[in-house]
């Protein structure tokens, strides 16, 4: 996959493609048809598949977010990307020019004037330009006067009836329900940073954990859940079950939040490496503990039905990557 950061003077290689466009952030199920859609027409018309989209999320831009929100930060949107098979990546900064664009000037200058796109597709509640004027109705009408193709992907819901929406998805994950958006992401939730040094608490009761940078992606709510998590060994994942607390650890009066993960028969040193933690199911909320002692059994304890539920599911690498479209 190509990524290009800009929309100008782009090699003729670059132009012509097939377009999806959206911030998609999740790549949730519904996404993914918008992806699945562009991509069917690329192959259908010998073109190259690509997709547009936004950096940083233009609701980061604006500042109306009062907490971390990313479903996907950038380094886990191009891996998923990948996945789904996109052969150019067009990104585009969100900045002060860019938000005072005109719908009618983000037509000519990006998408006819710089990517010179052959075929557009988006979704149903497609907006864009600075008075969010820019919608499916707009892009057909200047497509048929500059000589591009436009398709709107409809809605697509689950089979309990609901519209596949990144606002949902956010929802369960702070409400403890991270299957239900897994069951509309189309593959778990997961997060990835690199892996700080902490008070190393862990590894003197017998758990190690791993501190986790969340860094700009959404917390989840507070509390302990059942994980797999993903270490690189050279250009491959290795996955783990385990167990993950996300909180402020209380019992030893901490104030931050942090994600600490205990990989199961793991023991290797990863201090400043990425770590890939996906969350798989919510076993309670986080407490404290009246001593060490008593939160010591405690994990031994999550640990054990950790692991329980874990075999059960039976999860491979696959479930944790939008690959099936």
């Amino acid at each position: 996959m190509r990524i290009y950061r800009h929309a100008s003077d782009l090699p003729d290689s670059a132009k012509g493609s097939v377009v999806a466009i959206g911030n998609f952030d999740g790549l949730h199920r519904g996404h993914q048809k918008v992806i699945a859609t562009a991509r069917d027409i690329a192959r259908a018309q010998s073109r190259q598949f690509a997709v547009l989209t936004f950096e940083p999320h233009p609701r980061a831009f604006f500042g109306n977010a009062d907490a971390p929100f990313r479903l996907t930060p950038f380094r886990i949107k191009v891996r998923e990307f990948q996945a789904l098979g996109v052969e150019q990546l067009f990104v585009l900064r969100f900045n002060k020019a860019l938000s005072q664009c005109t719908a009618e000037q983000f037509v000519s200058e990006f998408l006819h004037g710089g990517i010179a796109s052959a075929h557009i597709v988006v979704g149903y509640n497609f907006k864009f330009g600075s008075g969010r004027d820019g919608d499916f109705e707009l892009l057909t009408r200047r497509g048929a006067e500059l000589g591009f193709d436009v398709t709107c992907v409809d809605p697509a819901c689950d089979d309990a009836g609901e519209v596949y929406s990144s606002t949902l998805i956010r929802k369960y994950l702070t409400n403890g329900k991270p299957q239900r958006a897994a069951a509309l992401l189309g593959h778990l939730w997961e997060v990835e940073g690199r892996v700080g040094m902490g008070r190393q608490l862990g590894r003197t009761i017998g758990f190690p954990t791993a501190n986790v940078d969340m860094g700009e992606a959404i917390r989840p709510t507070r509390g302990v859940y059942t994980i797999r998590g993903g270490v690189g060994e050279g250009d491959n994942i290795h996955w783990y079950d385990g167990v993950a607390n996300i909180g402020v650890r209380p019992t030893v009066d901490g104030e931050k939040l942090v994600l600490e993960a205990h990989l199961f028969d793991f023991d290797a040193d990863i201090y400043g490496r990425y770590l890939r933690v996906a969350l798989v199911d919510f076993l309670r909320p986080e407490q404290k503990f009246d001593g060490i002692d008593r939160l010591t059994a405690q994990i031994a304890e999550d640990s054990r039905q950790a692991r329980e539920l874990l075999q059960a599911r039976a999860l491979g690498a696959g479930d944790f990557v939008g690959e099936d479209v």
